[in-house]
């Protein structure tokens, strides 16, 4: 990462009209990234999505004009869910998939994905080449090798049949009522008709999208109009999504949020006991302890990656497991998709509940959460927090204070200018304040 001088840890991302987020290097990134990608021998296509920011529409023609120039087709999907990106560009056997998206931040913000033909986020070595290609004089290919764009018409089409394809032909959510937080994002017209095509009646919070209102209090990282709307219609649950649809939390039907972890531990835990697992878990750094211990209780390894559902999917690949996620709602589940799917992984944790006849309340009441307490500040320029000798010493002192019964983490934002500061243990208030006593270093160490 450290080489690295554009991507982060999902792509590259930041406020719109601020350098590198320009018409000008997205036109050069769709050069570099279709040089690239491009193969000898074959004619090389990339496929292009977006969410439904305003400014996806500059970027969107500034990349395929740039992958024209490069000599590498364009197919245009307009907005859709970046894990549908994914999808679609496995099954039209593409160079590579492109998402203009960033992901839960505000519209003033934006960023570009890329998806390898398998339809999983580029290792760090292709990442590396993109850079390269980058530094390098801009050259057009002759103009009768130039790329051509045409557009995929059915694209939301194929995606809603592919998720409900993740799901068992007998599963039905007939009788259910949901309630479904599209963020204004780019689930707003696939998500519901996901949904009600297996049964369940539903209800829709941010589900109309302007250009501007994209997360505006809704989504995953604004749960109370969704709490609110799930107690107001007494439906079951719902489901909210992120501004780009590959995150997804949950409220049960009393309007209590269910998070991430929560929803890895229930869908392992069911698939422990279906026989389906094959294998243990994956998390990450940032995973509760609790859910370590819960599945430890059944006998159900569990591994920590880095964070970031990229490195989740490594660390899957590597002891070829099938079940992984963070608390924030990203999940990855190998035998359905190749890249974290907020619809698909709901739908897992909606047939969880089908086959263990229980409510999402009483299912999620196998494991206890510990006390966390994440503090996020804000610097001007991101740095490691661990090569910061004065944040060395307060991270030794705070875990001589929790005694062995808590952990510490701090770490940089792969997305955003913050460090992130965690603490966790039994004692909430002791966590608390250790936290918050480490914030106060890093935020004095900033400069």
């Amino acid at each position: 990462m450290s080489d690295k001088k554009y991507f982060g840890t999902d792509g590259i991302r930041g406020r719109v009209g601020t350098y590198p987020i320009t018409p000008e290097f997205m036109l050069r990134l769709g050069w570099a990234a279709g040089q690239a990608f491009k193969r000898d021998g074959q004619r090389n296509s990339v496929l292009i999505g977006k969410d439904t920011r305003l400014s996806g529409y500059m970027f969107e023609s500034a990349l395929e004009s740039g992958l024209s120039a490069a000599g590498v087709d364009v197919k245009l999907l307009g907005p859709m869910p970046t894990p549908a990106i994914a999808y679609l560009t496995r099954t039209f056997r593409a160079s590579a998939g492109i998402v203009i998206s960033a992901s839960h931040n505000p519209h003033e913000d934006n960023g570009i994905k890329f998806f390898s033909p398998e339809g999983t986020k580029l290792d760090d070595a292709l990442e590396l080449e993109i850079e390269r290609w980058l530094d390098q004089p801009m050259e057009v290919c002759d103009a009768e090798e130039l790329g051509k764009a045409s557009r995929i018409d059915d694209a939301p089409g194929r995606y809603v049949e592919f998720c409900k394809s993740t799901v068992p032909n007998s599963f039905s959510l007939e009788g259910l009522h949901l309630v479904l937080d599209c963020a204004h994002g780019a689930t707003y017209h696939v998500a519901p008709k996901v949904f009600r095509e297996l049964g369940a009646r539903i209800s829709l919070v941010g589900s109309d999208p302007d250009g501007l209102n994209i997360n505006l209090n809704v989504g995953s990282t604004h749960m109370e109009s969704l709490s609110k709307a799930v107690v107001a219609k007494g439906a079951d649950m719902g489901i909210a999504f992120d501004g780009d649809g590959d995150r997804v939390l949950m409220v049960d039907r009393d309007g209590s949020e269910v998070d991430g972890d929560e929803l890895l531990y229930i869908i392992a835990s069911q698939r422990h006991a279906a026989g389906t697992l094959n294998g243990g878990v994956v998390g990450t750094l940032m995973t509760n302890l609790g859910v370590e211990l819960a599945l430890l209780e059944q006998g159900i390894e569990f591994e920590r990656a880095k964070v970031g559902d990229r490195y989740v999917m490594e660390q899957l690949v590597q002891r070829n497991w099938l079940v992984g996620g963070e608390g924030s709602g990203h999940m990855v589940i190998r035998d359905c998709t190749s890249t974290g799917d907020g619809i698909v992984s709901a739908l897992q944790v909606l047939l969880a509940l089908d086959r263990a006849g229980k409510s999402l309340s009483d299912v999620r009441a196998g494991m206890s959460k510990l006390p966390q307490k994440m503090i996020n500040v804000r610097v001007d320029t991101r740095f490691d927090p661990l090569q910061r000798s004065d944040i060395q010493l307060a991270i030794r002192k705070a875990e001589e204070k929790l005694g062995g019964s808590g952990r510490i983490l701090l770490r940089a934002s792969g997305t955003e200018p913050l460090i992130r500061v965690m603490a966790e243990g039994q004692d909430e208030s002791e966590i608390t304040q250790v936290a918050e006593a480490l914030a106060i270093v890093v935020e004095n160490s900033r400069a």
